[in-house]
Order: structure tokens, then sequence, then C-alpha cells
């Protein structure tokens, strides 16, 4: 018996070591302003997404899922170092802005870099580059390889913003050193036709913040001339992408590798490839979205094709929720019909409302996760935490601050998720259980509303929402429940005042 006893530790203390050794290749899918539901999988009925929902069906599917913020950067910043985003005043970014995340301070991918991954970033960047003075016709730097990441290959910021070129780590790809790239957001550079100045050369009219110089027949925010032969084609670049992924993957399947695959698609300008023009009704938004997902499609099959399918582990998500008119004239809004980009809930990409930071989360890991369907309240600052637990990394005192390790939760071998999850947009919002509360702010952000035609969600008075009865948040009942409401308001102060410490 004390023998057999013996052998049952020794194999427990084997497994737990196993555990504590996984290190399954790691790949984040990040699409861009992919709204909740605007997957057939979350119950899109005018576009089908088939590959995606593979994984929603094949992993775990979380219905209560966010990012942390209501738009782009600050959501990437909070993905990637496992702190709110507002600690840094982080926003929306220009495109010459300097480098958001500092180089001292821990990442994801260096987390993963210093447990023996290999790390590559491939797609929409918008996290800023350089110290504030970018030479875009010698090395750009610092950037993506100085704060953890081996290999990137970029959209610089976004793609309605200049420059419209591809950024290989240090340096623009196919830059004619005859033709330099000059770069002005206040004055104009060169003699490039613009939107406001040439309206007739564009393929769909823009907003004047988007009109500036015309590129691939759209005209983008900010100045730009020179580097005729480096500018990209909207069209081609997810293909770029996926050849990049491709290739990443081929030279690093011997070792555990990390692949950050952040998609442009379906950030305007949408300019899907003339494959799946007409693949849906809803116009260039609902065929980007189907663009989306036949490369989502084959990135994963190049994953089956190479036998990493069962050791390599995706995470599916979105920056911020939706948004239909977003500085062009594109006929999304026109062409919506019956669709519904964000699923039940209310508010839009930008918005305090539920629909700001809830979005499709998808887990799968084939072989070692079990499919479910997951009401845990998760979020991707966590993602940082829960990826060190998983492998054995311990987090220093002052790594990845927001960041709660629930590994089990993303595994879906718990229900539980977050207690308190904060939710940025103009002000904070903080959800608890079924309760939605949002902080009153005397910003008065009209620009949502005015150019947007989005509810901003923000009021002088403190709102709380029950969405257990209330999935519209459309009754605050923050005056019946002032308890609550001080409790949360407690809680906001508590998360702003501290960084967690280990």
């Amino acid at each position: 018996m004390k023998k057999l006893s013996l052998i049952i530790l020794s194999l427990l203390l084997l497994r737990l070591a196993c555990a504590q050794d996984t290190k399954p290749n790691i790949v984040i899918i990040y699409v861009d302003d992919l709204g909740y539901g605007d997957l057939s999988s979350y119950g899109a009925t005018e576009v089908n997404t088939p590959n995606v929902d593979k994984l929603a069906k094949g992993g775990i599917k979380f219905t209560d899922g966010h990012c942390s913020a209501a738009t782009c950067t600050p959501s990437r910043y909070s993905l990637l170092t496992g702190r709110y985003a507002f600690r840094k005043d982080a926003a929306v970014l220009p495109g010459d802005a300097p480098l958001l995340i500092s180089t001292d301070r821990p990442t994801l991918p260096g987390m993963l870099k210093q447990n023996g991954y290999s790390t590559a970033v491939i797609g929409k960047w918008h996290l800023g580059l350089g110290n504030g003075d970018v030479d875009w016709n010698g090395k750009v730097a610092p950037g993506p390889l100085e704060i953890g990441f081996d290999y990137s290959y970029l959209i610089p910021s976004t793609g309605d913003r200049v420059p419209s070129v591809m950024l290989e780590n240090h340096h623009v790809v196919g830059l004619d050193p005859e033709d330099p790239i000059k770069i002005d957001y206040k004055k104009k550079v060169g003699n490039d036709p613009t939107g406001i100045e040439n309206p007739e050369l564009l393929r769909y009219p823009s907003d004047k913040f988007h009109g500036k110089t015309i590129v691939n027949g759209v005209s983008r925010i900010g100045y730009m001339s020179g580097g005729n032969a480096a500018r990209f084609r909207d069209e081609t670049v997810p293909y770029q992408m996926l050849h990049k992924a491709r290739t990443f993957i081929d030279d690093n399947q011997d070792q555990p590798f990390f692949l950050y695959f952040a998609f442009h698609d379906i950030h305007v300008p949408r300019l899907p490839d003339a494959r799946f023009i007409g693949a849906t009704n809803m116009g260039v938004r609902g065929d980007a979205i189907v663009q989306m997902d036949y490369i989502t499609g084959e990135l994963v099959k190049h994953l089956e094709k190479r036998g990493l399918s069962e050791n390599t582990l995706i995470v599916f998500s979105s920056d911020n929720g939706p948004v239909l008119d977003d500085g062009y004239t594109d006929e999304s809004v026109e062409l919506l019909g019956k669709h519904e980009p964000a699923g039940p809930y209310r508010g839009n990409k930008y918005s305090a409302y539920e629909a700001g930071t809830r979005v499709p989360t998808i887990v799968y890991w084939p072989g070692t996760i079990e499919a479910k369907e997951s009401n845990a309240l998760v979020t991707q600052t966590d993602l940082y935490a829960s990826f060190a637990e998983l492998i054995g990394h311990e987090l220093t005192a002052t790594e990845a601050p927001d960041s709660y390790a629930m590994w089990s939760t993303f595994a879906g071998q718990s229900d539980k998720g977050r207690d308190f999850l904060l939710e940025e947009s103009v002000t904070l919002s903080l959800r608890h259980g079924n309760y939605k509360y949002i902080h009153p702010t005397k910003k008065n952000p009209g620009w949502i509303k005015l150019e947007k035609n989005i509810e901003s969600g923000t009021s002088n008075v403190p709102q709380l929402f029950d969405l257990s009865i209330d999935i519209g948040e459309q009754i605050n009942i923050a005056d019946k429940n002032k308890r609550l409401v001080k409790k949360f308001q407690a809680e906001i102060e508590r998360i702003k005042n501290n960084e967690v410490t280990r």
C-alpha cells in the first residue's frame, strides 16, 4: 500500500511538473472594430463566418468577454502590458506618435521570450514608433523589437493614417532611396493630390479629417509625399500578413512561438480584395468581415498542415466594439439591413455602454481545451498573467500590475470570472456580476455623437444598470441603489490609486 501511494504521488508530481513546463505555441488573432454581433457564431444572420465559427465550436466561446477599452490603442497597450491604459494616459495615437510602451516595461512578448519563445507581431501596430521624430527613410526605432518581439511586419499606425507603407523590423519595405518619404500631420508636403482638393479621384468620399493625401484611391489622415514604390495596396495587405505569418510559423515550428496577428480589417478604409466584393449584402464592411474570416481560416489551416494545431493555443478577439461611419462614406450605414453589429448591446466603439468593450472572445486549443460556452466575466488584460500561469512563469512585483492569473477560466475548467472588471472609454466603467456602473464625468465628447452618430454613454450623474433584466442599458437605477453606487465609485477610486503588487 505504501509503495502504491508513493507511485501515485510520483505520478501526481510528474503531472504537475509537466503542467508547469507546458509551453504551447500561442497565437492571438486580434481583429479591429469587430463587434459582438459581427460573427455568425455570435448571432449574425447577414454574414457567414465559418472559419471563426470553427474556433468557437471547438473551443471556449465567451459571452461576456471584454477588451480593456472602447478604442484601439488603449486596448492594445493593456493586452501587451497587463496594465490599464489610463495609467499611461493612453488614447488613440496620431500617426507620428512616439512608442507608447516604455522599453523598460515588462511586456507579454518579452515575458514569453524570456521563457524560450520566439515572438512576432504581424499587422496593425498603432502603439507609436520612435522617440517622436521618426526618420521613415532610415532605421525606425524604438518599436516592437525593443519591447520583446523578435520580428515585426507592420502597418505603422492605422490604414487610414500616413505613411501608407509596411514596416518590416526597423525599415520601410520596398523604399526607393531616390524617392524619400516625407510626412507631416499639420501642413501639406509635396504635390500629391488630397481628398479635400481632388474629391473626383476618390473611390468614396471622406470627412475632412481623413481628407488629406490620397493613396490607392482613398484619402488618409495626414500628408505624405515620396515613398511611391513602398506604398501598400489595401487589398493585398491581408495576404501579405498571412504570408509573413506562415513564414514565421515555418521558421519557428521546432520551438515555442508567440504570434500576435493583428488584423487591420474591419477598420476603415474598408477595401477588401475583389474576390470578397459582394460576399454579403452589407457592402464593404460585411465583405471585409468575410475576408477576415477567410484569412483566419488559412492561418489555422497552416498550423494544421504543419502538425502544430494540437500544440497551439489560439485566442481570437477584437480591440473594441463596432463602428459603421468612421470617417468614410462607404455605405456601411445604408447597407446595414437587419445586421446588428453590437448584438443585443447598447453602444459602439468609443462608447461607455456595454458594446464598447464586449467583444467576441474565443480560446481554442484542440486536444487540450474541451468545447463549451462560458458566461464568465473575462478581460484581455488578464491574458498576460494567465499565460504566465500556464507556462510556470512567476510574475515580478511590478510585472503586469493589473493582470490576474485566470488560466483555469480561459481554459474552461472554471466558470469563475472577474469580480470587478474595469472598462475604459471617455470615462471609466465597472462590471460586477450583472451590474454595470458608468462613472460620472464632466467631459462632453460631443464629436462622438456628431461625427460618428454613436452614443458616448457619458453623463454628469452616476449610471447603474442591471444587465440581467436590462441588457440594453435603458433604465438607470443609480438613484434607487445609492449604496451600490458608493461601493462601485470606491472600487474605481481604489483601482485608479493602486497598481497591483505581488
